[in-house]
């Protein structure tokens, strides 16, 4: 069992940064690997970016490559996602998630795991 708490969210201006931070409860959370995905009004949840156990691998969406780092501090239990350069369009929930599997692909009705979420806003 793993629980997920997000933050960092908040309100910012097009161009600003922001750090968003999920904290995991569990003694296995070096063993999944990490999601964020977000949720902007009226639309479907989407993938924005993962990374596997030991933190060797990274997965973008191409809408937040090149501005999103995700990165995650095992000793912690702690995966963060950065976000610089950020846009109007990047207004959602953000959600951490947690799966077991490995892999490239990443979609909803994989993780098994998830926090309620922090909201961003960007203001233009």
């Amino acid at each position: 069992q793993v629980q997920l708490v997000e933050s960092g969210g908040g309100l910012v201006q097009a161009g600003d940064s922001l750090r968003l931070s999920c904290a995991a409860t569990g003694r296995t959370f070096s063993t999944y690997a990490m999601g964020w995905f977000r949720q902007a009004p009226g639309k479907e949840r989407e993938f924005v970016a993962g990374i596997s156990w030991n933190g060797g691998n990274t997965y973008y969406a191409d809408s937040v490559k090149g501005r999103f780092t995700i990165s995650r501090d095992n000793a912690k239990n702690t995966v963060y996602l950065q976000m610089n350069s950020l846009k109007p369009e990047d207004t959602a929930v953000y959600y951490c998630a947690a799966r077991r599997k490995s892999g490239s692909t990443w979609s909803v009705s994989d993780m098994e795991y998830w926090g309620k979420g922090t909201l961003v806003t960007v203001s233009s």
